[in-house]
Order: C-alpha cells, then structure tokens, then sequence
C-alpha cells in the first residue's frame, strides 16, 4: 500500500466513529420522544392487561385480596350463567343489524354527497356533525325520551295509526332503540367514503356510459369494487366499535339492560359484573372473551378480504 493510498484512507475512518456517534445521537433523541407512549403504553394498556389475565384466574371483590380459582370462572362463563348468553346474543342481534344498516345509510349518503350541488360543504357538515357527539350520554337521554312511551316517535306513530306503546318498554323493540341510535351516527364513515369516492377516476365512469351501462351497472362494476377497501375499513372500525358498544345501553336500559334483559349488551353486563357485583375476577374472564371474540372476527375479515377487497392492480 502507497504512502498516499494510506493517506486517502485515513479520513474515512476517522469518519466512521462520528457517523456512529452522530446515528446514536439520533436513536437516543427518538427514543426520548417515544418515552411518554411507551410509559404511557405499558402504565394504561400493557400492565392493566397483563393483571386483568391474572385476575380471571381468581376469585377477586376488591375488598379482599384475589384467591386463585383456576379456571372456575371460565367454567361458570360458558356452562353456569344464562344472562352470560343472554348477552352474547344481544350483542350479536345488535352488531349483525347495527352495522350493516350504519354502512349501507353512509354508502348512500355519500353516493347522494358526491354529486356536485349547492349548498354541499354544508350538508356534508350536518350529516357528520352527529358523530361529533359520539356515544355521550347526553345523546343517549334524549334517544330514551324520543323512543319513550309519552316520546316524540311513539306519538307520531300513535297519530297514524300504530300504537306500540313505548319502544324502550317493549321487550321486541327495545334493542332497536340502540341501533336507531347506532346508524343516526353514520358521519364518520360517511366521510371515509366520500374521500374513497373521490380518489375513482371519472373517465371509469365516461367508458360505462359510453359502453351503456345504467346506474345499478355502474355501480355495481365500477364503484364497488374500487371503493371495497374503504367499505373493508369502515367495516372493521364498525365492527369493534359495535362489540365495545356500553354508553347507550347503559342509559336507555338504566344500567340493567331490561326490559327482561333485551338490551342487555356484552359490555354492560361485564360492567354489572365488575362494578355492581364487584366480582372483579368473573369480569376479567368476561373482558378476554370479549376480547378474543373481537381478535377472532377482525382476522375472519382480514382473511375474507383476499375474496372480495379490489386493490389498484388487482388483476382479479
């Protein structure tokens, strides 16, 4: 090796332990603002988990300290406690109605938004502005006293004819009073849609006309394959959210899901369990079966979407 071979190599490797120094300084800056998440993260979500897990394996009241029961609770879950399936299929009437109506009046309110109008910023405004409110409990009460027996929706139809004589008091209708107030909150999805309407090229929609293709052909064959991945997200975001459903259950029903148990959703009988029974150790076997029902759903979809999810490129 030459003198000034050596001398060229000299400054590079003087270079290589500030570019370490220099990447470190980087990691280290990263990792100092990742901090309050990843505290936060294993403080409010990792260790409440982890101890949640623990306790469904015991007997626990919050006023003495747990006793280990194995799997006694699960025992009593699946094979001892009726209202445990009761709520199963509340929940399960609730989601299989709720979310399909939810997806399908935001489909159409988007299709209806998408055109070109006066006055469209502000339609677009008030159909999202009820998601904005969320599940409060606000919202709740007034739904309660709508779909109530003296409520604006009973006389109305009293008016005409029909006499039900209270939503909230019929056992047959009462669950419906919930997923009133489920697809009345349709705003959120709406807007996904919109935006996933807008990113479909307009010369797809001049080759059908040109080709003949009616309204229904259209969207059939243009529209809904292109827009499927948005339908998939908003069909997931739906889909947890109406498991995890509590609020208006809690506050149209009164916190006890009557009448005779109608609306009894999962979530709330978990929560009676916790919090009125104080039965801490029986709620947490509650909360993971939840949640693996959730995990098992999600990955159904997931593994369903390779059959009717369209994504850009997708020679199917």
């Amino acid at each position: 090796m030459t003198a000034s071979t050596i001398e060229a190599a000299a400054p590079a490797r003087a270079a290589a332990p500030r570019k370490v120094r220099t990447n470190a300084r980087r990691d280290g800056a990263a990792w100092v603002f990742l901090s309050p998440w990843l505290i936060g993260a294993a403080l409010l979500t990792i260790g409440p988990m982890i101890a949640s897990l623990v306790l469904s394996f015991t007997d626990y009241d919050l006023f003495t300290a747990p006793d280990f029961v194995g799997l006694a609770n699960y025992q009593r879950m699946f094979f001892e406690d009726p209202r445990f399936w009761k709520s199963v299929g509340v929940t399960l009437n609730y989601v299989l109605v709720a979310v399909p109506l939810k997806l399908a009046v935001a489909l159409a309110v988007a299709l209806l938004l998408n055109r070109p109008r006066m006055g469209q910023g502000f339609y677009r405004s008030a159909f999202y502005a009820p998601s904005l409110l969320g599940a409060s409990v606000a919202v709740a009460i007034v739904w309660r006293t709508l779909f109530s027996q003296d409520g604006v929706v009973d006389s109305t139809l009293s008016a005409v004819g029909i006499d039900l004589g209270g939503w909230i008091s019929n056992p047959s209708l009462a669950i419906y009073v919930l997923v009133s107030l489920a697809v009345w909150q349709f705003g959120a999805p709406m807007v996904i849609f919109l935006a996933g309407l807008k990113q479909i090229p307009s010369e797809l929609y001049d080759a059908a006309s040109v080709d003949g293709a009616g309204w229904w052909r259209t969207f059939w064959s243009v529209t809904w394959p292109l827009l499927s991945p948005v339908l998939f997200f908003n069909l997931v975001l739906e889909l947890i959210g109406a498991f995890q459903s509590f609020t208006s259950a809690y506050v149209v029903s009164g916190g006890r899901g009557g009448p005779i148990d109608s609306t009894l959703l999962f979530t709330l009988y978990l929560y009676d369990r916790a919090f009125t029974a104080f039965d801490m150790g029986y709620a947490s076997a509650m909360a993971w079966f939840l949640l693996v029902v959730i995990a098992v759903v999600t990955a159904l979809l997931f593994r369903s979407s390779n059959r009717w999810v369209h994504y850009a490129g997708d020679d199917r």
